[in-house]
């Protein structure tokens, strides 16, 4: 059988469709975690996939949010799942079951810590060699211990604490087990691109909580284990129980690879120079780490999110259940066809509309305006015939009245703004509406002359040609004295706009790649918030890479 994990940073992201990333990744068990879908936005094209049983757990406080699916495929059909660690989700009768001391936890934090859908757990039937066996595949997010919230980080150990307790009762229970996901902590300093930068990077508490919860992989330790053994019957014991505790698979089979990293940063490039972290395990039990896992490695070569695969080859055979547990999406009313779904209330039906009311409604897009819009004449055959009984359109050829506008259509075009208006005082105007009474406006702009005391008689005669003219040289010799001013104005215009409207600043060069620097805004709260700075353009990268970005740092001048 072959398992993988993968933290997708949303579900809804794929190009191609879940489908096609399910049958890239050609896994039995594939659980993913950060899917960002609650219930009401999950649709069928997800949540039913064809050769795949899926089960999700939901963030039920924020949108968006947390969130992961495990999908099985047909000849992997668990049997029995379960949403979240507590068993509080549980409802129905397909639940996993050996829930573990769960006394010191308050009713109110066991409801919070699975409110944010951070678990799935599927339990499977295997065939190892020649037995059958139960295997327990838990699939969580664990929560990011955010520095400057400290309740946050109570809120992760909390997580972990619980993680552990549901484990070792699924352990004690006869149960195989194994727990993958984003666990969110690099657990040793070979896991971390920088760990030199990190103050009291062994102080951490999570990586203290792996530490318990993981078998120490080094030479050291167990030498010193098998000395302890020859010396002390009470370690021994304490041996015995330590073989509950989990192995990471990957450092089993590569205990010294460098570089192996699962998680970097998009917002600075960072996986362009491998400047990341390993958060992203599978973690077994060590009888079933001893016996059946075959291979164990990452995938950094597959995009589509910020964090890579991570999968594991073993030699036990899956046994697929006849039937699927109550929690698979394919349940769900609103897939299961027993749930009237919204879109069904908004397919168009076609009704016969009764001979009196064939009028539009007053308000709505008449047929003259769509006929406009796609050919702005009036009076052609493609527009709408007038109404009967309305009144006769008076007006200038190609523009429509006043009277149409408030009679027959409250609301004008949109066109109609773009439309030259007509003054019958301007003889100009008038010549140019017969000139083209038999052709479609042009949206041509005419100036209108400038005022004159006496004006020759010629000069008003709508069709002649010499008042046309006359009318040309005095538009002519207006524009001549106004053109010194019009310059001055539209320069100081310019100079007007360039002070209020600056662009963006001209970036530096950085000094050690001597490229141009990138402009980034601070986005943490505090007192720069807001402000701008320009930072080299290269990728994130260990300041011993040549090719990763420079320490070249400075900040935008607000009077510039």
């Amino acid at each position: 059988m072959k398992i993988v994990t993968w933290n997708i940073n949303g579900i809804r992201t794929f190009k191609g469709g879940i489908k096609k990333a399910l049958e890239s990744l050609d896994a039995d068990i594939i659980c993913l975690q950060e899917t960002k879908v609650t219930r009401d936005l999950l649709n069928e094209k997800t949540a039913i996939i064809e050769g795949y049983n899926s089960f999700f757990s939901f963030s039920r406080g924020r949108s968006g949010y947390s969130g992961v699916a495990t999908f099985c495929r047909d000849s992997a059909t668990p049997v029995a799942a379960e949403e979240g660690l507590t068993g509080l989700l549980t409802s129905h009768d397909g639940a996993v079951g050996c829930y573990g001391d769960q006394n010191d936890f308050e009713d109110e934090e066991l409801q919070s810590l699975d409110n944010e859908g951070r678990a799935v757990i599927t339990q499977h039937k295997v065939r190892c060699e020649d037995r059958e066996e139960t295997l327990t595949v838990v699939n969580v997010y664990c929560p990011r211990a955010d520095p400057e919230k400290p309740e946050r980080r109570i809120f992760k150990l909390r997580f972990c604490k619980l993680l552990q307790i549901r484990t070792e009762a699924l352990l004690g229970a006869g149960s195989h087990v194994i727990v993958l996901g984003d666990i969110n902590t690099s657990h040793k300093q070979i896991d971390h691109c920088d760990p030199d930068e990190i103050d009291n990077f062994e102080e951490n508490p999570g990586r203290k909580w792996l530490n318990s919860f993981l078998v120490g992989e080094s030479e050291e330790e167990e030498e010193e284990k098998d000395d302890k053994e020859d010396e002390d019957e009470e370690y021994r014991l304490e041996s015995q129980m330590a073989g509950r505790k989990f192995v990471d698979m990957f450092r089993y089979f590569h205990p010294t690879r460098e570089g192996a990293f699962t998680c970097w940063s998009t917002l600075t490039g960072a996986r362009q120079t491998n400047y990341g972290t390993r958060i992203d395990y599978i973690f077994a039990d060590q009888a079933l780490a001893k016996t059946q896992f075959l291979e164990t490695d990452i995938m950094p070569e597959v995009e589509g999110s910020d964090h890579c695969p991570v999968w594991a080859h073993l030699s036990c055979a899956l046994l697929p259940s006849p039937r699927c547990p109550p929690l698979c999406t394919r349940y769900m009313p609103e897939f299961a066809g027993r749930q009237q779904k919204l879109s069904r209330f908004l397919v168009k039906v076609d009704q016969q509309t009764p001979s009196d009311s064939k009028d539009p409604l007053p308000g709505s897009q008449e047929s003259r305006e769509i006929c406009e819009n796609i050919k702005p004449i009036e009076g052609t055959p493609s527009c709408a015939k007038r109404k009967a009984g309305a009144p006769e359109l008076h007006g200038t050829k190609g523009k429509k009245s006043k009277m149409s506008n408030s009679s027959l259509n409250p609301q004008g075009s949109l066109l109609a703004f773009f439309k030259p208006r007509s003054n019958p005082a301007d003889p100009l105007c008038s010549a140019a509406s017969e000139k083209n009474e038999d052709s479609a406006p042009t949206l041509v702009t005419v100036d209108k002359p400038q005022p004159i005391t006496d004006r020759p008689a010629s000069i008003q005669g709508v069709g002649s040609t010499s008042g046309r003219e006359a009318a040309s040289r005095v538009r002519g010799s207006g524009q001549k004295e106004d053109s010194n001013s019009g310059e001055a104005g539209a320069q100081a215009s310019h100079g007007f706009w360039r002070t209020v409207l600056r662009g963006p600043p001209q970036p530096p060069v950085c000094k050690a790649h001597e490229e141009p620097c990138v402009l980034r805004t601070v986005k943490k709260a505090g007192p720069n918030l807001g402000r701008q700075f320009f930072v080299c353009a290269r990728p994130q990268g260990h300041a011993s890479n040549p090719e990763a970005r420079c320490n070249f740092f400075a900040w935008v001048d607000k009077g510039k």
